[in-house]
């Protein structure tokens, strides 16, 4: 396994949703909902729904 290759791979991942504000804004949006009201379908609904939008809820992904 190289670990080099690896890590480029995260990179790019994390640059691609925004870079790591829009990831710790995806953290913190995914502990909301895991902590909010609800059943855990509708949490789960709404944690797919957050992840497909990178960042904080309405903002764009940064390019």
């Amino acid at each position: 396994m190289d670990i080099g290759k690896l890590t480029d791979q995260a990179k790019k991942l994390i640059d691609d949703r925004g870079g790591m504000d829009s990831l710790k804004e995806d953290a913190m949006e995914l502990k909301d909902i895991a902590t909010g009201e609800g059943s855990l379908t509708d949490k789960a609904k709404a944690a797919v729904d957050a992840i497909k939008d990178p960042g904080a809820e309405g903002d764009a992904p940064a390019k």
